[in-house]
């Protein structure tokens, strides 16, 4: 058996893989060491270091559906003034967006780095 290069939450160890890499061990889950972190008196601070990144990459998601829905409303206004503004602000508002995403994500790494503590 060989080890993935990573380690999960809360376990310790990486989990053993097939030699084929091609599945993990049963029962080991993305979501197996978290709850397992959550086990006995969980703090907020647990709580919220779970849920982070599902809500930035659920924030990315929505991020690139307004791109792609901005640009599409675009294409198809056929020169409409009303429908172009319509679909120029929702890239605007995409982009302001992504800039809030980014300055988030690198401001929890700067006081993770900086304050030497575990965020995400």
């Amino acid at each position: 058996m060989k080890k993935i290069a990573l380690q999960f939450p809360g376990t310790g160890t990486a989990p053993e893989i097939s030699e084929d890499l091609s599945l993990l061990d049963p029962g080991y889950g993305v979501l197996t060491g978290w709850i397992s972190e959550l086990k006995g008196n969980p703090t907020p601070a647990d709580i919220i270091n779970i849920i982070l990144p599902f809500i930035f990459t659920i924030a990315g998601l929505i991020l690139f559906a307004m791109f792609v829905f901005g640009g599409f409303i675009i294409f198809t206004s056929t020169g409409n003034e009303e429908k172009i503004n319509k679909g120029k602000s929702m890239i605007v508002n995409a982009l302001i967006g992504f800039l809030v995403i980014f300055a988030a994500y690198w401001i929890i790494q700067l006081l993770e780095f900086s304050l030497g503590i575990k965020f995400l």
